[in-house]
């Protein structure tokens, strides 16, 4: 991004069913090569549970009885497409055994982050569009566009909805990150302009549970992958031996921690160097766990991380990690798509100059948050607690992400480890509109109806995700 741009416009879904078609054809190819193309690997199994409550609720939904959402675990970027093949293939089949007859397509209309269209390009809005999705700035207070062409689809819209309330990956498949509660409000909403029409259809909202699985544990693969990593932190690699590799955890996680605070360490003194943050040194010693003072000076060096966008761009430092990272995301884009610029070829050479040097200084700082991004569910202690093949995977794979982005990698594609299989669970459906009495009582119930219901979710999901 070295240039100023236009402001970022809305791109209203075009539901085209051809196109759908076309996606769901080409689907187990996309997901067989995902990872690598070059490579039999990637995704080659899909199983789901408890299918009969979704091909029942679609039964209803067809019916005219219910309008429902779906809120999603979200893990990693291959979510959709395991959705996608749950639409498509599974639930299909399955309402074939339970001697339902159901109309196909089964599909739902879906909100994204308008950010994607930014690193991706311009055909994935294309794509989306057509795929009946809405797009949304997810550091506004209120997208009001897409707000009103969301209430519009979970009542008049062909397919029921599909959300992810957590509003990003968080690349552990064993964390649920805090949901927002936008997921909640909407259901509330869909029952409120239900009522405004004289309608009968009850709202629900389903949980759904994703889980990747390695169907061999890659510890090879893994231990190559940590190597990769020790080498473009300049550590010294010592690469397992045939004998090492029989017990893999007892040798890869001591080399895990010691890349761990050694990628802290150049990062607190690139603050402190650079940005003159205040990070005084901490002494391990002073804690009975290595992995809490981890963990500590992790969460330090984020808030700070954040404290250099804030300054720049003025604004508040409150709330959650995530209402943060949001906030500046906002900032920054308002700084490269200007809204206060109608038309950029009307702009003299001199404000045309100014407007682009904002532009790339917004870039820059945005990256400090980008950094933050991809460790908001970082413990510290996720592999020690169990050190799974899937949980060292996932925590090499922020660290390789967060590596890609420091050189500049625009879209970085994660190494392949091994074949996975996906299981999906569908949790029992929640009636929103059994909650609305309470929500309508009172602006202060409403909140706490919305609270509750978010909570109630939160539980659902990591259940699912745990059992």
């Amino acid at each position: 991004m070295l240039k100023v741009h236009p402001r970022l416009e809305f791109i209203p879904q075009r539901f085209n069913f051809w196109v759908l078609k076309l996606v769901h054809l080409i689907l187990p190819l996309v997901l067989k090569f995902r990872t690598r193309p070059w490579l039999m690997g990637g995704i080659v199994e899909i199983e789901a549970m408890d299918t009969e409550k979704l091909v029942n609720l679609y039964q209803q939904f067809q019916a005219g009885k219910i309008r429902f959402l779906i809120g999603f675990r979200h893990l990693e970027v291959e979510d959709p497409l395991c959705l996608l093949y749950l639409m498509s293939r599974i639930l299909p089949q399955a309402a074939i055994k339970q001697g339902i007859k159901l109309k196909l397509p089964l599909h739902n209309h879906f909100i994204y982050d308008r950010g994607m269209t930014i690193w991706a390009g311009k055909w994935l809005g294309w794509l989306f569009s057509r795929g009946g999705g809405i797009p949304i700035h997810r550091g506004r207070p209120l997208d009001r566009k897409a707000l009103r062409a969301t209430r519009e689809l979970l009542i008049n819209g062909r397919f029921p909805f599909t959300i992810a309330p957590e509003g990003a990956t968080n690349g552990h498949g064993e964390i649920v990150s805090p949901l927002e509660p936008g997921l909640a409000q909407l259901g509330f909403w869909a029952v409120e302009d239900l009522n405004k029409a004289n309608r009968q259809e009850l709202v629900y909202i389903i949980p759904l549970g994703i889980r990747y699985y390695f169907l061999k544990p890659p510890w090879v693969e893994i231990e190559q992958l940590l190597s990769k990593l020790e080498r473009d932190s300049g550590l010294k690699v010592k690469h397992l031996s045939q004998e090492e590799l029989k017990h893999p955890v007892n040798y890869l996680y001591p080399r895990l921690l010691n890349l761990g605070e050694h990628l802290l360490t150049e990062i607190e003194n690139f603050y402190r160097d650079f940005y003159h943050q205040s990070l005084p040194i901490i002494n391990a010693d002073t804690y009975s766990n290595y992995n809490q003072f981890l963990a500590i000076r992790l969460q330090r060096l984020l808030d700070k991380a954040l404290q250099v966008a804030e300054e720049y761009f003025g604004v508040s430092s409150q709330g959650t990690v995530i209402d943060r990272c949001r906030r500046l995301e906002e900032a920054g884009w308002k700084y490269i798509y200007r809204e206060d610029i109608k038309n950029l070829k009307e702009l003299s050479a001199l404000e045309l100059g100014l407007s682009n040097w904002v532009a790339q200084e917004a870039q820059l700082r945005l990256k400090h948050m980008r950094l933050v991004e991809s460790f908001v569910a970082v413990t510290g202690s996720y592999i020690k607690e169990k050190p799974t093949a899937e949980r060292f995977a996932e925590t090499l794979w922020i660290l390789f992400d967060t590596l890609e982005k420091i050189k500049e990698k625009k879209i970085p594609r994660r190494p392949y480890l091994g074949k996975r299989r996906v299981k999906i669970t569908i949790g029992e459906p929640i009636c929103v509109t059994e909650r609305w009495e309470i929500y309508h009582s009172s602006r202060q119930k409403a909140k706490q109806a919305v609270n509750k219901l978010t909570k109630d979710l939160q539980v659902a999901l990591e259940e699912l995700i745990n059992n």
